[in-house]
C-alpha cells in the first residue's frame, strides 16, 4: 500500500513540474503583433476650441431713487415686464432738518417780501392815477410785484419738495415715484416695504430699488487663453451651448475681444464678448452658464487619417504603408507631409492616396491589459 502511495505522490509531482514547464514555455514563446489598419479619407478638419463663460443681457440698468426715504409700496415684482417711466415703487420722504428749516425760512422771507412789493404796488397806482408818477416807473413796481408772488410760491414749493418730496406743481413728476429708465424686464428688486433707501451722491452709489434688462438683447461673456486669443476675428460664427438647457443650441457672432490680458490661475485671459441670436421660443434667463464653441481654423474635404498612425520624429512625420496581405504582409515607413488636426483625425497634404492604406497602433488583448 505504501509503494502505491509513494507511486501516485510522484507522478503528481511530475505532473505539476510538466504542467509548470509547459505553461512557461508557451507564456515565453513571442506573440503575434497585431495592429490597426486605416485607410485614409476625405473629411472635413475643423479645429475648434471652447470657451466657457455666461449669458447676460446687454443692456442692464439699476434704478435707483433721486430721494431718500422710506419705501411705502412695490408695485411690480422680478420676472414682469415694465415700460420706460412705468412706476415700480413709491417712496416716503424723511426730511432734512437743514434743509426743512432752511425752506421755511425761504418761505416766511418771500411772504415778507410780497407783502411789502404789494403796499408798494398799491401806493404806486395811485400816484399813477393822479399822473404824479411817470408809466415807467410804475411797471417796475408792477414788475417787482410780480417777481414777488413768483418767489413765494416757488419758495411753497420748494418746501412741499422738502417735506414731502412732490409739490402740487410737479405731482405727475414726484420724485417719490420710483419709474423705470428703460423698457425690460425686472430681474431682481433687492429691496422690501419699510426699507431704507438713500439717493446717489459723491460718497455712495445710492440704494438700487429694482435691475431691469432688455432680455431680447443678449450677449456670452467669456474669456479666452492668450495662445488662441489670436485667431480670433470679429464677426466669426460661434455655435451656445447653455449647460441648463441641452437641448437648445444658439447661434452667436463675435463682436468684441479686448485688447488687455486679465491674470487668471497664473494664464492670461481675454474677455470676449458676442452677439447671441435668439431661437423662437426659446426662453434664456440672465446668469446661464453658458460654453461657446468657434472654429479656429478649417480644412475641407482633404485627405485625412487618425493622428494615432502617424509617427512623429523630429521635424519629419511618417506612416507605415500597408504592403501585402496575410503572412506576406509588410509595412513601408513612408514620409509624409501633414496639415491641420483636430485631436483625433489629421491632414495628410502629401505622401499617400486615398488607395493606401496605413497601419494604426497595436492591439492589445483585453488579458494583456488586465497583466
Amino acid at each position: 500500500m505504501k509503494k502505491y502511495s509513494k507511486l501516485i505522490i510522484a507522478a503528481i509531482i511530475a505532473l505539476i513540474f510538466i504542467g509548470t514547464f509547459v505553461f512557461l514555455w508557451q507564456k515565453s514563446q513571442p506573440k503575434e503583433v497585431v495592429y490597426d489598419e486605416f485607410s485614409p479619407k476625405q473629411e472635413d478638419i475643423l479645429k475648434t476650441t471652447v470657451i466657457t463663460g455666461k449669458i447676460e443681457p446687454r443692456n442692464e440698468v439699476n434704478v435707483k431713487p433721486q430721494i431718500s426715504g422710506i419705501i411705502t409700496e412695490l408695485l411690480k415684482d422680478p420676472g414682469q415686464y415694465v415700460q420706460q417711466g412705468e412706476v415700480i415703487a413709491k417712496v416716503k420722504v424723511i426730511p432734512d432738518m437743514g434743509q426743512l428749516s432752511s425752506a421755511e425760512a425761504r418761505v416766511r422771507l418771500s411772504d415778507i417780501n410780497l407783502k411789502q412789493a404789494q403796499v408798494n404796488y398799491n401806493r404806486e397806482e395811485n400816484l399813477y392815477k393822479q399822473k404824479l408818477v411817470s408809466a415807467d416807473e410804475f411797471d417796475k413796481i408792477k414788475q417787482a410785484l410780480q417777481q414777488a408772488k413768483e418767489e413765494k410760491a416757488a419758495a411753497e414749493d420748494a418746501l412741499q419738495v422738502v417735506r414731502d418730496g412732490v409739490s402740487k406743481a410737479n405731482a405727475s413728476a414726484s420724485s417719490t415715484l420710483i419709474r423705470s429708465t428703460i423698457s425690460g424686464v425686472i430681474l431682481d428688486i433687492p429691496v422690501k416695504v419699510g426699507n431704507s433707501v438713500i439717493l446717489a451722491n459723491t460718497f455712495n452709489d445710492g440704494t438700487t430699488i429694482a435691475t431691469v434688462a432688455n432680455m431680447n438683447d443678449l450677449i456670452f461673456r467669456g474669456n479666452i487663453d492668450e495662445t488662441e486669443v489670436g485667431q480670433l476675428v470679429s464677426g466669426m460664427p460661434m455655435k451656445i451651448t447653455i449647460g441648463a438647457l441641452q437641448d437648445l443650441k444658439f447661434d452667436a457672432a463675435l463682436e468684441y475681444i479686448s485688447p488687455k490680458a486679465t491674470e487668471s490661475n497664473g494664464a492670461n485671459q481675454f474677455e470676449i464678448k458676442a452677439a447671441v441670436k435668439l431661437a423662437e421660443g426659446g426662453k434664456i434667463r440672465s446668469g446661464y452658464s453658458a460654453n461657446a464653441e468657434i472654429v479656429l481654423q478649417k480644412a475641407e474635404k482633404v485627405l485625412s487619417v487618425p493622428e494615432s498612425a502617424i509617427e512623429f520624429s523630429g521635424d519629419s512625420t511618417f506612416v507605415y504603408v500597408i504592403k501585402g496581405e496575410g503572412k506576406e504582409k509588410t509595412y513601408e515607413r513612408t514620409v509624409v507631409t501633414t496639415g491641420l488636426s483636430d485631436g483625433v483625425n489629421i491632414e495628410i497634404k502629401k505622401g499617400i492616396t486615398a488607395k493606401d492604406k496605413v497601419r494604426g497602433p497595436e492591439i492589445i488583448a483585453d488579458n494583456e491589459k488586465e497583466e
